[in-house]
């Protein structure tokens, strides 16, 4: 099949001049005319759109232009042709285009078939039709954005034109940031197509730190020689909550203990439910009494080891000298005020969550780090999400020349309505900023109703908005018109995202629109589904 399409830009003065004579003419036909006339609705249907089209070119600078558009098929059996034939004539007349054979004109209409560049007037009478400018547009066939960046990495290829897709998402030149957003479906591809990237940027160098709630990355993680840190009842490893680290804020600023403090409250928030203004007051200062008694106070001095008055060679003070839950359990015991806080804190003293009252005990060295928290269980995940997105944010900020990237596995926990103010808010500026420390946020999640849950939405749409690269996998009809309301969707690619086959999805890459099917090698397949 072959087919030609030309363009013919009409003058518009003209153009108007004829509309305002037709429709002026039209107009008094539809007044005096009898009312049971035959053609009365097809004389109403033409003033209309010559009132449309007037308008558009008047009001709106859209220029107007004659559309043909000729269709040549061929074939060796006039019985194969004929099947052809009433093919295109279904599939054309089932989108509302009229058709019509060029019966005795099979000729012009293979000129025009040929690159000549010819429009025979024999057949433009019978096949020109009108188009606005914006009409026009949709008519260019077999384009569609191609991505093919020098330095990325191979993504996959174009569904519609089987291009290969490369992406740099740290070309700071070309993207305003490089986090990704992964939404999808269970089964959609969402979590291979997330291991591939791992697996892809591992190859490059970059430090890559992985939040896993539902323990899916421990075997690639394995596979490829990168550190696996679970935390839970069963674990050997562990992370004091309140342990102050040497990198939480940058060489040449100050405040480690207003930082911390911050981010306790939000820890805090998650234990002991929504604390309001006078709440967080009373946790503050219970808190700078129990980093006060271990010597820690705003002086960033006071976080540095010392012999007799002098700082030993700026060593920094070991998660042992910093003070754990227990202290503060104990000074939150001896005020009436925050009793009430002492009881919610029992679990993590003496409870089941009595792990997260001990000495760290591990290492952040490797470039690739997975933080396994499914053994926290349902409910005490999003406490296990937090610690981990804290201490990985401080990785991020240590080196601001290094390419580095968080993934942040089922974000809902972090940012949805079983979240808080002050979590979503410390999420979102992990987002915001990380471009400046030459990183990368992923989010990642199933749940697309519970992101936009919290605060209406608010921290889900910026937390979108702030990621330069969308991929959406197939998703169920609710949660697209969910993300239509905060995305800008086309009529078409929803009805594109709700019939993805696994393994595709809709990429919003810059302000490209890309429909990708994800490629991966035999041995890259091998290595993320833990094949031997």
């Amino acid at each position: 099949m072959n087919i030609s399409i030309f363009y013919e830009k009409q003058d518009p003065y003209k153009t108007i001049k004829d509309l305002t004579y037709h429709i002026g003419s039209v107009g008094v036909e539809l007044k005096e005319t009898n009312q049971n006339r035959q053609d009365i609705d097809i004389a109403a249907f033409t003033y209309n759109d010559a009132k449309y089209i007037r308008r558009e070119i008047q009001v709106n600078n859209e220029d107007i232009y004659f559309l043909y558009i000729y269709i040549e098929t061929y074939s060796e059996s006039l019985k194969e042709l004929e099947y052809f034939l009433n093919k295109i004539e279904g599939i054309t007349q089932s989108k509302g285009m009229q058709t019509r054979r060029a019966n005795f004109r099979e000729e012009e209409l293979f000129i025009s078939s040929l690159p000549l560049m010819q429009n025979p007037e024999l057949i433009k009478k019978v096949g020109r039709r009108n188009i606005l400018t914006s009409g026009l547009l949709s008519t260019y066939p077999f384009i569609s954005s191609t991505i093919f960046d020098s330095k990325g990495i191979f993504i996959g290829t174009n569904i519609y034109n089987n291009s290969l897709v490369f992406i740099d998402r740290y070309n700071t030149e070309k993207y305003k940031n490089a986090n990704i957003c992964i939404f999808g479906t269970s089964g959609a591809g969402k979590s291979f197509y997330s291991k591939l990237l791992i697996l892809r940027y591992k190859l490059l160098g970059i430090k890559q730190y992985i939040i896993d709630p539902d323990r899916e990355y421990n075997i690639l993680c394995k596979k490829i020689k990168g550190t696996e840190i679970k935390i839970g009842p069963t674990s050997k490893t562990y992370i004091n909550v309140l342990e102050i680290r040497k990198e939480s804020i940058e060489e040449g600023e100050s405040g480690y203990l207003a930082t911390k403090i911050s981010k306790l409250i939000g820890f805090f928030n998650l234990i002991f439910g929504e604390l309001n203004e006078e709440e967080k007051a009373l946790m503050e200062e219970k808190l700078i009494e129990t980093y006060k008694n271990k010597n820690i106070t705003f002086d960033d001095e006071s976080l540095y080891k010392k012999n007799t008055n002098k700082i030993i060679n700026k060593e920094f003070k070991k998660s042992k000298d910093m003070p754990r839950l227990q202290d503060l359990y104990e000074i939150l015991d001896k005020d009436k005020r925050t009793k009430k806080f002492k009881t919610k804190l029992l679990p993590f003293i003496e409870g089941s969550m009595k792990f997260f009252n001990e000495y760290t005990n591990i290492e952040l060295d490797n470039e690739l780090i997975v933080a396994d928290i499914y053994d926290l269980g349902e409910e005490n995940l999003k406490y296990g999400m937090y610690i981990f997105a804290e201490i990985f944010w401080d990785k991020v900020k240590e080196n601001r020349s290094e390419k580095k990237a968080i993934y942040l596995d089922e974000i809902w926990r972090l940012i949805g309505v079983t979240s808080n103010k002050n979590v979503a808010s410390f999420i979102y500026k992990i987002f915001k900023t990380i471009r400046k420390y030459g990183g990368s946020s992923v989010a990642i999640t199933q749940d697309i109703s519970d992101i936009f849950s919290l605060e209406e939405g608010i921290y889900g749409k910026s937390i979108l908005n702030n990621s330069s690269i969308k991929t959406f996998f197939a998703l169920e009809e609710e949660n697209i018109k969910i993300l239509s309301n905060f995305t800008n969707l086309s009529e078409k690619e929803k009805i594109e995202i709700k019939s993805l086959k696994r393994g595709e999805c809709l990429m919003f890459v810059g302000d490209d629109h890309i429909l990708t099917k994800i490629e991966a090698s035999e041995l890259e397949k091998k290595i993320i589904e833990g094949e031997k």
